[in-house]
């Protein structure tokens, strides 16, 4: 299939602005390197950069399907693929960075003896399966319901690539917390839709501030596990804006924004004539 096109062999926007973005954080990375920009440690900061566009496309391939479902924008499904194929390959640089920076030998050695980088690798070695299997002949080898039970395993891979973000994030967890309130917006989303078949703009709205409160909390309870920094005056801090919006704030408003999209997008759609209406009624 080409690049930029339906099966059909008409364009596809959705394919087409989901490459686009796929490609630009790298042009980016490639730009800075090549201008010498990118510090003191260039290797540390490419790796990082690779890793954090690794989890964020995984979180965008994840929108895909709420997204269809609350717009519905069906041909949005073509931007999915593309999406985790991009997740597969920011986090492949990413290792592969690691690798060149650490030298082979040391960095096998590191993998195995830091349970940070072991949860990553895990949730790297799961991603490429799902990658391998990401396409049409492997569909339909596998069938579609195997084929969908080995890619729910991307709920793992969210989790696991989470953790491993916040291990090696150490102190400053702020963009970590972020990723995981996404994550439990997302997960939420599909357990409501699950329980109640349909997920209406109030509904997404209420998720957002479900959502919100529990990215709260996620911060709390790490600071208070895994530092010394007073868990109350974090849980002050996501009352006030004086340190700035935390995490929970983006959450909510990400949130509050998709649901007011979607109460637009519904409100503009076009109804149905009176007289289909009462046909649709006596089916």
């Amino acid at each position: 299939m080409p690049l930029f096109h339906e099966r059909s062999g008409k364009f596809s926007p959705e394919k087409t602005l989901s490459l686009v973005a796929a490609v630009l954080p790298a042009a980016w990375l490639a730009g800075v390197a090549l201008g010498g920009d990118l510090g003191p440690r260039p290797f540390t900061a490419a790796i990082h950069f690779t890793g954090l566009w690794a989890l964020r496309f995984l979180a965008l391939g994840l929108m895909v399907t709420p997204l269809r479902r609350l717009l519905a924008w069906p041909k949005l499904y073509f931007a999915r693929r593309i999406l985790g194929l991009a997740a597969l390959g920011y986090g492949a640089l990413h290792l592969g960075l690691f690798f060149v920076d650490q030298g082979a030998l040391r960095a096998v050695t590191e993998i195995a003896l830091r349970i940070y980088l072991t949860i990553g690798a895990v949730a790297l070695a799961l991603l490429v399966a799902l990658g391998a299997t990401s396409f049409d002949g492997a569909i339909r080898r596998l069938g579609a319901e195997r084929w969908n039970r080995l890619h729910a395993a991307v709920y793992l891979i969210a989790v696991l690539a989470t953790v491993h973000f916040f291990l090696q994030s150490k102190l400053d967890v702020t963009e970590p917390v972020v990723m995981a309130g996404v994550f439990i917006l997302l997960f939420a989303y599909r357990i409501a839709l699950r329980v109640a078949g349909q997920v209406t703009p109030l509904g997404l709205a209420g998720l957002a501030v479900a959502a919100a409160l529990l990215t709260a909390g996620v911060e709390v309870v790490w600071y208070a596990a895994a530092t010394r920094v007073d868990p109350w005056l974090v849980a002050q801090a996501n009352l006030s804006f004086d340190l700035g919006p935390r995490p929970a704030w983006w959450v909510l408003a990400g949130g509050l924004a998709a649901a007011a999209v979607v109460a637009l997008r519904q409100r503009a759609a076009p109804q149905p004539s009176g007289r289909r209406a009462v046909a649709g009624r006596g089916a």
